[in-house]
This record gives structure tokens, sequence and C-alpha cells, in this order.
């Protein structure tokens, strides 16, 4: 059973999420924050495996919490769950650590089909953003159905390589070895079929949006 952190600043919104997972064998819920502080202090308190997020609430910042919160937490698979347009912040979330992104405007059905493919360690964007960002190379090899298939902490190597860092910064970060990160490149290269870390930068960048 997965230990889920809701974090969000409306009431109803901690409640219908509660609701939603009560009868739910495979989640747990062990905490709840409305605000920034809340949010860091449930965290190191109670060690989740999931953490249902909204980017907008208070003493948040945005997208850059979501990376702080990935940088101290490496492990927690999280769910952003908000009211920003998807098809602006989806991917930009994913490019910094979320494993999944899910509107307000979803369905319950939406938010545990989420929740369930993160939880088997996949990542989650709903079948019309995916069509939305594959128009123009359709089919399974297309750079976004590539990107999905990567795990979570490929894609935390992904993000910190694409941010300049060395491999010595990045296991520092991940709590890992240098051999490890080499290995982390190497699966890279081929799950994004690149041949360099030019390259392989450089198609990380296309899912960043200003």
């Amino acid at each position: 059973m997965k230990k889920i952190v809701i974090a969000d600043h409306h009431p109803v919104t901690r409640k219908g999420i509660s609701c939603v997972l009560k009868k739910n064998e495979h989640f747990q819920i062990v905490g709840k924050a409305n605000n920034g502080d809340e949010l860091y202090k449930t965290l190191e308190d109670v060690k989740p495996d999931i953490l249902i997020m909204e980017i907008d609430m208070p003493q948040i910042n945005g997208i850059n919490a979501l990376r702080n919160i990935k940088e101290k937490f490496p492990e927690l698979r999280v769910l952003i769950f908000s009211t920003h347009p998807e098809e602006i912040y989806a991917l930009r979330s994913i490019k910094s650590g979320a494993a999944g992104y899910v509107p307000k405007s979803a369905s319950p059905k939406v938010l545990l089909k989420a929740l369930n493919q993160i939880r088997k360690g996949g990542i989650f964007l709903n079948e019309e953003l995916t069509s939305t960002f594959t128009s123009r190379n359709v089919g399974e090899t297309s750079a976004i159905s590539r990107y999905k298939k990567l795990s979570s902490r490929e894609i935390e190597v992904l993000n910190l390589l694409s941010s300049g860092k060395r491999n010595k910064d990045i296991a520092a970060a991940l709590c890992i070895n240098e051999k490890t990160v080499s290995t982390y490149k190497t699966r890279l290269l081929k799950k994004l079929k690149v041949d360099n870390l030019a390259d392989l930068i450089h198609q990380s960048r296309m899912f960043q949006f200003s």
C-alpha cells in the first residue's frame, strides 16, 4: 500500500481526494497540508510514497517548489493536481520531476488512473494532451512517447544533465555513485534514441515551456 500526502489549500479538495481514495486498497492517506511550511514538515514526518500537490498554494512558489521538493525527497513521486492550464504546465511539471499532471477539471476516474500509473512507476499525461504534443511526430517512436517511458530516476538524471550538472554533482544530489550516473546516461541515450550528450540535453529541453 502506497502512503499519500495531499497538499492543497482548499479543504473541499482535500476532502474530495480523501473520499475518492477512502476504500482503495492500494493507497493510504497519511498526511495533509494547506501551505508550504506544513507540507515540508509533513513530508519529513511521514515519508510518503506519493504527494498529490497543488502548485499554486500559500508559501509554495510553483514549479520551483516542485524542483526543491524533488531535490530534498528524490524518491517521492509527485502528482500535480492543479487549476493551472494543463497545456502550459503539464510537461513543465514532468520535466521538473513530477510523475504526472491532472487538472482539477478531471474526473475521479482520471485521478485514480493517474495514481495507479504512478504507483506502478510510470508517468501520467492524459491522452488528449499527449496527442497534441505528438501531432507533428505521430507514432510509437515520437519523443514524447519515449520520454514517458523513462523511470522517475532517469527523469531526475536527465533534468540534472539538462541544467548543466556534472556526473559528480548528479551523484551527490541523488545520493548515488558516479558509475551509476554513467549507467543512467547510457540508458537515456538508448531510450531516447540519441547519439551524444548534447542531443540528449536538447531533447530534454523540448519539454520546457516559457
